[in-house]
């Protein structure tokens, strides 16, 4: 297995099964063809080592309104802005512990760092050239949030 292009994958099938168990809604993990409409929040964690990277998750608030939902056990009509920040904060920490516990064996190691979330209109993640960048999507036709991994080319 080549890590560093198998990242998204490993990043996003973490963020499935957090999902899943904390919510209780599947979502199908494959690549991320075509970087469509722009998103309303990003939740972000930097992962400090010698093979460290950035490790963002990005969805529309009404998706993570919809999880957060799930998640905390209230109607959606209840769920506040920090919760939902907090719902995001949450699925990217326990996200990038799930993916490092996964990667242990595979000399891929890194720190974890606080995770923070990003949120507005019509936000995109851009990076400069030689950045090596792995994308994934989550969705089950309704919910959809996509999971990058950028670090440095080889």
């Amino acid at each position: 297995m080549n890590v560093l292009d198998d990242l998204g994958f490993i990043f996003a099938d973490a963020l499935a099964e957090v999902i899943s168990k904390v919510s209780g809604i599947s979502l199908n993990n494959s690549v991320l063809e075509h970087d469509g409409a722009a998103d309303e929040m990003i939740g972000v964690m930097n992962l400090n080592g010698k093979s460290g990277g950035t490790f963002f998750v990005s969805a529309r608030e009404a998706d993570m309104r919809t999880l957060c939902s799930h998640m905390i056990g209230v109607p959606l009509h209840e769920v506040t802005k920090e919760d939902i920040g907090d719902t995001l904060c949450e699925f990217v920490n326990m996200t990038a512990g799930n993916a490092k516990l996964r990667l242990s064996s595979a000399s891929y190691s890194f720190m974890l760092t606080v995770p923070f979330i990003i949120s507005g209109g019509n936000l995109a993640i851009h990076t400069k050239k030689k950045k090596h960048i792995t994308a994934r999507v989550l969705s089950d036709g309704k919910i959809s949030l996509k999971v990058k991994f950028i670090h440095s080319a080889a």
